[in-house]
């Protein structure tokens, strides 16, 4: 049996981005003693209570479940402790107290959606794409009491294109972050792995947070850092502005840079096929929006029943 297999997994996890770590892990026959995500919680109209993505899956291989209100929680401390796992796996899970990340003997690794130490924080692959780089990555390290600044395990680089929204650059990271979490536990399982501290720079970008006030436009930056934010928040939690006082949000757009019609912040169309906004340098040419109290359709279906007052 592979050194690996052998490990005791306990893997922490909620979203669907920690979906294709866990299938990984399952997939590759290791240990997986235990899953904790979060409680279920009301959603929809009905207020229905909704399972975490990773309760979905981890029932449907049937897995052994825990969602802890409180990670301090003595019965849940208790039950973790019983599982004896050698190590756990975070990804996309709330922080940690140190009486949990430091219970197992080989530590707790986290998966982090950049290039350590640029981008720690909540929201890495949003902000990575509004700050218009053209690279990213994944980072396994393991966890210690600063958020995101443990010793690196391994990094994998990850390109941007130009069109790339947070949803396209969310998939390929979920992939590539379970690749490297697998590469990763193989080469703690055979002592192969040199851990590396983070090298702490001058100039270190964050990724704080996204609140509304991040996701307003501001039409008077040039047209690259309107594009650049509107596809850093798409297709959550998406960037938006004000069309006849009801809020628009914008999912897909084209840039074009030219001399703008009108003011900044206006917009133009021929009520057919464009809807343009003006910005500082040029304009943004919106593809994909919805309007307040409409559903989310392309720019043409829009404007057959858009008229200006």
């Amino acid at each position: 049996m592979d050194e690996f297999k052998k490990l005791r997994i306990v893997f922490m996890g909620t979203p669907e981005f920690a979906v294709a770590s866990l299938k990984a892990l399952v997939d590759e026959g290791c240990t997986i003693v235990g899953v904790i995500t979060a409680p279920d919680k009301p959603a929809g109209r009905g207020l229905q209570l909704q399972e975490s993505a990773i309760k979905q899956y981890a029932k449907s291989v049937g897995l052994h479940i825990l969602q802890p209100e409180k990670l301090k929680n003595e019965l849940f401390l208790t039950e973790l402790q019983s599982l004896q796992a050698d190590l756990q796996i975070v990804v996309a899970f709330r922080m940690l107290p140190e009486v949990v990340w430091n219970m197992p003997p080989m530590g707790t690794i986290n998966v982090h959606g950049s290039l350590l130490p640029q981008y720690r924080g909540a929201a890495p692959i949003n902000w990575a794409i509004i700050n218009g780089e053209n690279e990213t990555g994944v980072t396994t390290f393991k966890l210690k009491h600063e958020i995101d600044t443990g010793d690196i395990l391994l990094q994998e680089k990850i390109s941007i294109e130009e069109n790339e929204t947070a949803g396209t650059l969310h998939d390929k990271m979920k992939a590539v972050g379970a690749e490297l979490l697998l590469k990763t536990i193989k080469a703690i399982a055979t002592n192969s792995i040199i851990e590396q501290p983070q090298q702490f720079c001058d100039v270190e970008k964050r990724a704080t947070k996204i609140f509304t006030e991040t996701c307003l436009i501001d039409w008077s930056k040039s047209v690259d850092e309107v594009y650049n934010l509107i596809r850093g928040l798409s297709p959550y939690p998406t960037a938006f502005t004000s069309l006849q006082g009801k809020k628009l949000k914008i999912f897909l757009c084209n840039k074009i840079k030219k001399p703008i019609q009108g003011s900044i912040g206006s917009y133009v169309s021929d009520y057919k096929t464009f809807l343009h906004f003006n910005c500082l340098d040029g304009v943004i040419d919106v593809k994909e929006l919805q309007l307040e109290g409409k559903k989310k359709m392309n720019v043409e279906d829009f404007l057959k029943g858009f008229r200006p007052h």
